[in-house]
């Protein structure tokens, strides 16, 4: 197999033209198509994202024990580093693919993993490290804070915060982090109380700040780990359990 003249070096210049390179397959040479990027709205991705996210937070509230949990994650989490791993290397084989990966793929994820692997691996953090409550809001935030934010950042984003970040992408993850910490909150202690709402008013404000930063590393790892962080501070203060 030979790749020809490749660049590894990822940024927002080269994202949107990667696809543009020949990728050399045996005796014939194949173009892959254009592939969206992290600027366009790919909404089949945002949805696979919450639906991802929501099935599992829901398995682990309502059917699965903190072990089968882990070990579910465990497992997914291993299989889908070693698919990624051979879809990276053997690219030819992966670009046969392309006509059904397009819609939840980016440019920027064909010679590199993709989001699926911080992905579970947060998730399966997550687990691990915090009580069942605690874990459940930072799913649930990672499922579908973040994909509306951007859904409703690109679409209707009019107000720009940071170079990233608009007004309205912000308030969608502020509103989104909001209910789903009121509404695990409210599940596990039975009641809805001011005491609730204003720690799930100071979560969703504290991670729509924190979803503001720069950061390198990518959000699905950060959002629930963070989130997570976060309330188990603010319970524990407020002696929620």
């Amino acid at each position: 197999m030979q790749q020809n003249n490749i660049d590894y070096n990822w940024d927002q210049s080269t994202e949107a033209d990667i696809f543009e390179q020949v990728i050399e397959t045996g005796d014939e040479t194949a173009r892959d198509p254009k592939l969206a990027t992290r600027h366009n709205l790919q909404l089949a991705r945002r949805l696979f994202h919450m639906a991802n996210g929501s099935v599992f937070a829901t398995l682990y509230l309502l059917t699965l024990t903190h072990s089968q949990m882990i070990h579910l994650l465990g497992t997914l989490a291993c299989v889908l580093y070693l698919v990624e791993q051979i879809r990276i290397n053997y690219p030819e084989k992966a670009a046969k693919f392309i006509p059904f990966t397009k819609f939840i793929m980016r440019a920027e994820e064909q010679l590199k993993e993709s989001a699926m692997v911080p992905y579970a691996m947060a998730v399966l953090l997550t687990v691990i490290t915090f009580p069942k409550p605690i874990a459940l809001v930072g799913i649930y935030t990672l499922a579908f804070a973040d994909p509306l934010s951007a859904i409703v950042g690109i679409r209707f984003g009019k107000h720009k915060i940071t170079p990233t970040r608009t007004l309205e992408g912000s308030t969608a993850f502020f509103i989104a982090s909001f209910l789903c910490c009121f509404g695990v909150l409210a599940f596990y202690t039975y009641s809805v109380t001011f005491l609730i709402l204003g720690i799930s008013f100071l979560l969703g404000l504290v991670c729509c700040l924190f979803e503001m930063l720069p950061l390198k590393i990518d959000d699905n790892l950060t959002i629930p780990l963070f989130t997570s962080a976060a309330l188990w501070t603010l319970v524990t203060l407020f002696e929620i359990f």
